[in-house]
């Protein structure tokens, strides 16, 4: 079982704790962030890693190295200076060989404590090309930008373009599985400069139809701003 890790980004908010070193290494409760990610994803079922680097790509590819202590094989694909975006990234990783022919993914700074194999295997008996994993959220930690209905994404909208903000009340939680078809069919080569953005390829999947989801009942945790870091530091604080 696969599991991108999206981890290239500039994490401008969390400076000046970023301003030397990627958003994946802060520390949280006593360790780098990227360890707690690897390491649950190495106990829920995640055998091998992509890992998409890009600001300070090579601090984090020294940290993690081949994964063979977290019990995972990882490999780096690194966009260097130029980012391409979210769906830029997995482009780059299908076009240098690196995409299983289905997988998982997520962020680098989203920590999601669920059974990363029992997506899985809701994914693979949903028989859809891919599969949006939601939270009933009600504008509680971000806006809610998807409508879902029995087991299918009706409508993934992050902007609202579409439809009223009123009409969303789950939000992407942040894991994403899909075949690697998806990524080759929608997501173009790029052309030097290029940046595509995943939002957009998931709202074309909703509207035909080809988006299925899963509902999670456990709420997500990020340290993509000060907020998000103080509570996963408390919620790894009260599990210890």
């Amino acid at each position: 079982m696969q599991c991108v890790i999206l981890a290239g980004g500039l994490a401008t908010r969390m400076r000046p704790l970023t301003e030397t070193i990627p958003k994946a290494l802060i520390p949280v409760a006593g360790m780098r962030f990227i360890d707690h990610q690897l390491g649950w994803l190495a106990g829920h079922g995640v055998s091998e890693v992509v890992l998409s680097v890009g600001y300070r790509g090579d601090m984090l590819r020294d940290h993690v190295g081949d994964g063979a202590r977290y019990g995972l094989a990882v490999r780096v694909v690194d966009e260097g200076t130029e980012l391409r975006g979210t769906a830029g990234a997995l482009r780059l990783a299908l076009d240098q060989g690196a995409l299983a022919p289905a997988f998982l993914m997520t962020y680098g700074d989203s920590f999601l404590p669920i059974d990363f194999a029992g997506v899985w295997r809701q994914f693979q008996a949903s028989g859809a090309p891919a599969m949006m994993t939601v939270f009933h959220n009600g504008g509680r930690w971000d806006d809610s930008n998807v409508i879902y209905r029995d087991g299918r994404i009706v409508l993934y909208d992050k902007h609202h373009a579409t439809r009223p903000a009123a009409d969303f009340d789950y939000i992407d939680y942040g894991l994403i599985a899909m075949k690697r078809d998806v990524i080759a069919e929608l997501v173009p080569p790029p052309r030097p400069g290029d940046k595509a953005d995943l939002a957009p390829v998931l709202h074309q999947l909703s509207r035909r139809g080809d988006l299925a989801g899963m509902e999670i009942s456990q709420r997500f945790y990020e340290i993509g701003s000060p907020t998000g870091l103080q509570d996963l530091e408390r919620w790894m604080r009260d599990r210890s």
